[in-house]
């Protein structure tokens, strides 16, 4: 049986983007499967079945697709096995740096032991050419009981390349001002702080994002919605974390023709471009390049200063 060659991509890559060394900062390890990875993990898994559950519609859709392919990731060896698959398209892309989330949240839930999937998955960036550091994530609609949990996961790898805590989720049924204790306790191990934000939510989800001490938002696009919100993120520099694709995609923007990207550049806030769930999405960085470029009308300059912003925002400081 053939397996899939991959999600059918949205744009030919441009490459010169390709050859830029870039960083990325939001990009799911999860949801970084390509189907013929996925063919590789369950070769019982029909190429119809795996196209089947890879297409989708709107953000609901996208929750299933995101499940499904999560719930056949059962060992230490298949998140090793995704891990190294990764690696070797960032490499391709010219990434050189990326922070990868790990949705320690979802391990958990699905009453997996932690300890030898992380311990798998840092094997398996050895010899890499990618620097690597990982961000647990955990789910806010679980609760704060779960949200502790993964921080104290996080805590725990603090040396041993865990650079950051976030929550990711429901942003409506698990608001951020529950976890004002978790962030602190994350804060004062060591860890960089992020959170989802400003996605399925509006302006006032950034607000409490960044009242409990996040340093940069994940998505965060519906900022641009309260032009305060915009002075703030300007004034302090505080990232976004733009995910054009996948905005679309879920349905967060209606369009392609009204994704923010542009506005939120134009008003000094910094942003920086990734690709959250490549394969789920079908995209690749150096092809979110190109349509910010392209679709956007992005200088050459402004793209290389937000090829900047990615290791300027790292939460390993260059």
């Amino acid at each position: 049986m053939a397996c899939p060659t991959g999600a059918a991509r949205l744009m030919e890559d441009n490459a010169i983007y390709r050859t830029w060394p870039k960083a990325e900062l939001h990009l799911h390890l999860e949801g970084s499967i390509e189907p013929g990875t996925m063919c590789e993990l369950d070769p019982r898994l029909s190429p119809e079945t795996i196209r089947a559950h890879y297409t989708f519609t709107g953000f609901a859709g996208f929750i299933e697709t995101y499940k499904w392919v999560v719930g056949h990731l059962r060992s230490p060896e298949d998140y090793a096995h995704i891990t190294r698959a990764l690696l070797m398209r960032l490499e391709a892309e010219g990434v050189r740096y990326a922070e990868i989330t790990l949705s320690a949240g979802v391990v958990l839930w699905k009453g997996q032991e932690f300890a030898p999937i992380f311990r798998a998955i840092r094997e398996a960036t050895a010899g890499s050419p990618v620097e690597v550091l990982w961000i647990l994530d955990a789910v806010r609609h679980f609760g704060v009981d779960h949200a502790m949990q993964v921080a104290q996961l996080a805590a725990e790898r603090v040396n041993d390349g865990v650079v950051a805590f976030s929550i990711g989720g429901d942003e409506e049924r698990g608001p951020a001002a529950w976890f004002g204790e978790v962030f602190g306790f994350a804060r004062n191990a060591g860890l960089r702080l992020t959170a989802h934000a400003g996605e399925g939510a509006g302006p006032e989800s950034v607000r409490a994002a960044l009242n409990i001490g996040a340093q940069r938002i994940g998505h965060g696009i519906r900022s641009v919605e309260d032009a305060g919100l915009v002075r703030e993120l300007r004034d302090r520099q505080i990232p976004l974390e733009v995910c054009i694709t996948s905005n679309v995609l879920t349905g967060v923007v209606p369009s392609l023709d009204t994704h923010p990207v542009r506005r939120l550049f134009d008003a000094g806030v910094p942003i920086t471009l990734n690709t959250d769930d490549p394969a789920i999405f079908g995209v690749t960085l150096s092809g979110e390049y190109a349509l910010a470029a392209g679709h956007f009308g992005f200088s050459d300059s402004e793209m290389q200063s937000i090829a900047r912003n990615g290791f300027q925002f790292a939460f390993k400081r260059y």
